[in-house]
């Protein structure tokens, strides 16, 4: 069984995300940060480590991918898992029992159009799956919890309202961290699989710059579905861009590569790797 670190717990997306990734079950290393994700995986204490990266409505968690760019991880996989968050309580408790429902203040935002029709009381926690572990411990006749099915199962709860998210569109982006040497890491020399790359790429300060970068790609067949400005920390007011490229070929992303380091463009490879399809649960 791999050993898995997430942020978040037992129950929660990302542990969800982890088993998708396997097809199996995983043991899991409930991390509170996603930099302790990412210690994690440095120190060889998991097999690999999931982390979000975006959310299709929130957009994306800008301060991961500093996690990417100074950590020793690669990205080697990842997951799209559609959220979808249920209404849960302990066994026996009917919908009219409730008084208080308790999860993530996200979760809480996700489902507001539901819980707005009711005269709940509303509590945020810091975990859905810590709002439905609490609440079976608790073993409360009035409160209940919001969190994805996973949580139910593990925690004993009867789901009283399934699905009750307002936008049924809601994907998170989960990536796979393994560990790697950055300094010894050329994952676009050494891949010969894959049909997605995740890069970074740090330009010149001259007029133009960032058209004549992105205008390699011209001609190579090469999908640009993410490109994303982060700001440098100890540079103000400049700006690292991350891209997320699919392709046929590695060889296509080699090239690429090449093109931009003969502008005179600073680029390091994230990952390469399998692109994911839209998980439904």
């Amino acid at each position: 069984m791999k050993r898995v670190a997430i942020q978040g717990y037992a129950g929660s997306f990302h542990h969800i995300a982890a088993e998708q990734y396997e097809g199996a079950a995983v043991e899991i290393l409930p991390c509170d940060t996603f930099r302790a994700v990412a210690r994690a995986v440095e120190c060889r204490n998991v097999d690999y480590g999931v982390m979000a990266i975006e959310n299709s409505i929130a957009g994306s968690i800008l301060p991961n991918y500093n996690i990417l760019q100074r950590c020793n991880v690669h990205i080697a996989g990842e997951i799209c898992l559609q959220i979808r968050q249920n209404l849960m309580v302990n066994r026996g408790v009917c919908l009219e029992d409730i008084r208080e429902v308790e999860s993530h203040q996200m979760a809480l935002l996700q489902c507001a159009d539901y819980l707005d029709a009711h005269p709940w009381r509303l509590v945020e926690s810091v975990d859905t799956a810590l709002s439905a572990a609490a609440l079976q411990r608790s073993g409360s006749r009035t409160s209940a919890a919001i969190a994805g099915e996973l949580a139910a199962k593990l925690f004993d709860l009867d789901i009283v309202a399934r699905d009750i998210h307002t936008n049924r569109n809601n994907y998170t982006r989960f990536l796979i961290l393994e560990y790697c040497d950055r300094n010894n890491f050329e994952p676009e020399a050494a891949s010969t699989m894959g049909d997605k790359a995740s890069l970074y790429f740090k330009i010149p300060d001259t007029a133009g710059s960032l058209y004549d970068t992105l205008g390699v790609m011209t001609g190579l067949n090469i999908n640009m579905t993410k490109l994303q400005s982060y700001p440098i920390p100890d540079q103000p007011f400049h700006y690292i861009f991350h891209v997320d490229m699919e392709f046929d070929e590695v060889s296509q992303l080699r090239l690429v590569v090449e093109r931009m380091r003969s502008h005179g463009v600073e680029v390091h490879i994230y990952g390469v790797y399998n692109k994911n399809v839209d998980i439904e649960l």
